[in-house]
């Protein structure tokens, strides 16, 4: 899982930087690591600045000891071709109210939706979608509802009449938590103007 964080520093001079992600590295715990620093403009923002985030969700088909912590174990047929179809539909709209946790602060539940499509490797079935933006909770109910259409429980017209119903309640059960991973963030290539 990938993060990006920012922070402001006194000193201009990153030169050192090899040795800071050494001693931050050491100083935190083992399931988190920090993999480069970058200098950026003095206003850019880890969160606000991104232009685009990925994430994948993971799903297996078998059960496998190994994979039990970062994927959803599903035992039975999960007709993934449907589920391409209602990522196609899914990608017609932009208000993602459906699939949005209830009573959120967030102002709009507009995101810009890139691509979303859902591709089988072995075992596994692998969930990718990429937007703007992300509301919480949004990913997992999208993929919840999505095993719904690919398991036969809604009809794809019954997946695009969940999106214009604009409510929660009516989409599925959102998918365990433990499947989905941010794998990319993207940010404008101008934030990282200042020379090192």
């Amino acid at each position: 899982m990938v993060f990006c964080a920012h922070f402001d520093s006194k000193s201009h001079d990153l030169s050192i930087r090899k040795n800071l992600i050494f001693k931050l590295n050491r100083f935190l715990p083992d399931d988190i690591s920090v993999t480069s620093i970058k200098k950026v403009v003095p206003d850019a923002h880890a969160r606000f600045s991104a232009i685009s985030r990925t994430y994948m969700y993971y799903i297996s088909r078998v059960k496998d000891p190994f994979f039990n912590d970062s994927g959803w174990y599903l035992h039975g047929s999960i007709n993934t071709g449907l589920m391409n179809d209602a990522s196609g539909i899914l990608s017609e709209y932009s208000d993602f109210t459906s699939f949005c946790r209830l009573h959120s602060d967030t102002s709009t539940n507009v995101c810009r939706l890139f691509s979303a499509r859902w591709e089988e490797t072995g075992n596994r079935i692998v969930f990718t979608i990429k937007a703007d933006r992300f509301l919480r909770n949004m990913v997992r109910a999208i993929v919840g509802t999505m095993v719904d259409v690919g398991t036969g429980k809604i009809t794809l017209k019954e997946f695009k009449d969940i999106i214009l119903a604009k409510d929660r309640c009516r989409a599925g059960k959102s998918a365990p938590a433990k499947g989905l991973f941010l794998v990319e963030i993207e940010y404008p290539e101008e934030i990282f103007c200042i020379k090192d």
